[in-house]
Parts: structure tokens; C-alpha cells; sequence
């Protein structure tokens, strides 16, 4: 495996303090964290299969950072307001003066992030390699980024979201157009999988005689929108992996818009993997209703999982599809 720039970096500035905790904020699955003291790190990031992840590999990990740190590592995540609150966070857990790291590809905005924090802090050493950069700079104390805080804000009437939440600014069009396509006489037990801030799970609970839902969605931050946003006793809340979620019982719909990228490349199985799920969770008469892009191939999938598959719209770039009859496990097609 080739060398890193976060590694490189660290080697060329003489690494990080020699004592004191390190906060790691926003590490992905494809993040070298090699060079970093595992017994002194606390990775922080939201991501409910991230933090599996590596907590499994034995790292301190917590959805909310916890204590005082000595520096702080910042993967920057591609939504713009989002990586600026990470800062913001980072520079209120760090010592005036420690060093704070931020690594990031270009297509991200690594080169934006670094102008900006040019004009409010000193920047030390900054390298650029494999389309990205990393770059450090001297805390200068969480009033200097306080308005970089992370804001909640409204995109609809009723509705809040923040920074970095999947279609922070708006209804995403195709959960409008799932929504436009569901039966009004949808009932029983169900699961909205990778549920968002909650908008769509607030349409299929205007149906009178759904009695459960469960919302299970992977980001915290996103997840803590849909508890404000919904109310409904019926409403249950998951921070799980939906391609894991096990509710211990069987469900008689399940409904998703499941992510259909993987960084910013288009990856099947992603959905593919939320499809199996669903396959699971439902009795031997369950509905499955999702959408998806048009032009991901998620027939065959369905078709595998699934005695009965039927498109049911199409608009927007996107199409809605509609399952019936789980195939028993261990007997797809």
C-alpha cells in the first residue's frame, strides 16, 4: 500500500505531540489511520457502520467527542457546511495552539477549506498528493470559527435538518416521488431503511392503518432531525446499519430510498445490500416499495429476493419499484 499524505505529512512536520489524546473526526472506511497513536486516538464520527468499524479493529470510537485533546485529525466531509462545523468542534476541544490536521480530497473542496482557514489562522505545513491535500494550522480558539457552528434550519415547513444530512436544502426528488406512489391504505408493521431527516417516514405514517414504523437510518445527526420532526407515537428510532438492522420481529412492509453512492462513484450494491435486507425483515407476504435511480440495474436483485417485482413510476431520473413475496432465505431465484 502506498504511503499516505496524512502519513507523509505527520512525518515531515515531526509527527503530533508526543502526549495527550488525539481527536479524529470523520474518518471513512478508506481512511489511513496507520500513522496515528491508536492507544491516545478517540475517532468521532456519526456514521453508524463507520464506528463499527473500527471499533471492531479495537480503536476508542464515540458518536460525540468526549474530554480534552492534545490535537485533533479531520477527515473533511464533502458537504461544505458541515466540514466548517467540524472545525468549529475541533477547535473547542483542542489546546490554543495545538495542532489541528485536516485531510481531504480536492473534489471535496480541500483547497477551499484551506483559503478560508488562511484568513483565521496561521497555516503550517501543507502538502498536496493523490488528488488531495492535507494541511495543519495552529488553534486559535473555537471564537475565531463560531460561525462556522452548525445551524439547523428549515427546508419545509415542520421539518428541520443540518449541515452534512442527506438533502439538507430540500424534499430529495425521489422520496417525493415514492411518496406520491405509496398506497394510501399501506397498514400493519413497517420500516423506512436509511430514513433521512424523516420526511418521507412523516408520509407513510399519514396512512391511518400503519400501527408501527420503524425509522432506521445510519447517521446520528440525520436520525436526531427525524426525532424532532416526528412525534407520532408510532414512530420508533434506529441508529443502525440498515443492511444489519434486526428489529426481532417480522414486518409486514418496508419502504426505502436507499444511497446509491459510494464517495462520489456510483456503487449498485449499496442498494443491492439494502434490498437483501428488506428481504429478510419481511413475512412471507410482505411488500417491499423503494426508488431508485433510473439507471441503476436493481431488477435482477429484486427479482432474486423477491416472487414478485412490478415498476410502478418513473420520473425525474428515478423509478419506483414495487416487491412482493420474500423469497425464503437460502432460496433466491
Amino acid at each position: 500500500m502506498s504511503i499516505s499524505r496524512l502519513h507523509t505529512a505527520l512525518q515531515d512536520a515531526g509527527g503530533l505531540p508526543v502526549d495527550g489524546r488525539i481527536l479524529v473526526l470523520r474518518p471513512t472506511a478508506d481512511s489511513d489511520l496507520s500513522v496515528l497513536p491508536r492507544d491516545r486516538c478517540q475517532i468521532v464520527t456519526g456514521f453508524r457502520p463507520d464506528i463499527d468499524m473500527f471499533a471492531a479493529a479495537g480503536w476508542q470510537v464515540a458518536e460525540q467527542a468526549e474530554g480534552a485533546f492534545a490535537a485533533a485529525v479531520l477527515f473533511l466531509p464533502r458537504a461544505k457546511a458541515l466540514g466548517r462545523a467540524l472545525i468549529q468542534q475541533a477547535a473547542g476541544l483542542v489546546a490554543v495552539g495545538a495542532p489541528i490536521w485536516i485531510d481531504g480530497q480536492k473534489t471535496d473542496g480541500i483547497d477551499t477549506a484551506l483559503k478560508d482557514v488562511k484568513n483565521r489562522a496561521e497555516v503550517g505545513l501543507a502538502l498536496s498528493k493523490s488528488h488531495g491535500r492535507v494541511f495543519s494550522f495552529a488553534n486559535p480558539g473555537p471564537a475565531v470559527f463560531a460561525d462556522w457552528q452548525a445551524q439547523s434550519h428549515s427546508p419545509v415547513p415542520g421539518f428541520v435538518t443540518r449541515p452534512g444530512v442527506f438533502s439538507a436544502d430540500g424534499i430529495d426528488p425521489g422520496s417525493a416521488l415514492l411518496a406520491q406512489h405509496l398506497p394510501r391504505d399501506l397498514k400493519g408493521k413497517g420500516a423506512d431503511l436509511g430514513a433521512g431527516w424523516g420526511w418521507l417516514a412523516a408520509q407513510i405514517l399519514t396512512c391511518p392503518k400503519v400501527r408501527e414504523l420503524h425509522l432506521v437510518e445510519a447517521e446520528a445527526e440525520a436520525l436526531a432531525c427525524a426525532r424532532e420532526n416526528i412525534t407520532d407515537e408510532r414512530a420508533q428510532f434506529h441508529w443502525a446499519d440498515a443492511t444489519r438492522f434486526a428489529p426481532g420481529k417480522t414486518l409486514d412492509f418496508v419502504v426505502m430510498n436507499p444511497p446509491f453512492h459510494q464517495g462520489r462513484a456510483a456503487d449498485p450494491a449499496l442498494g443491492a445490500a439494502f434490498i437483501r435486507a428488506a428481504q429478510k425483515l419481511l413475512h412471507a407476504k410482505g411488500q417491499l416499495w423503494m426508488v431508485a435511480n433510473r439507471t441503476l440495474p436493481y431488477e435482477e436483485t429484486l427479482s432474486a429476493a423477491f416472487l414478485q417485482v412490478t415498476p410502478i413510476a418513473f420520473g425525474n431520473g428515478f423509478k419506483v419499484l414495487h416487491a412482493s413475496r420474500p423469497r425464503a432465505p437460502g432460496k433466491a431465484r
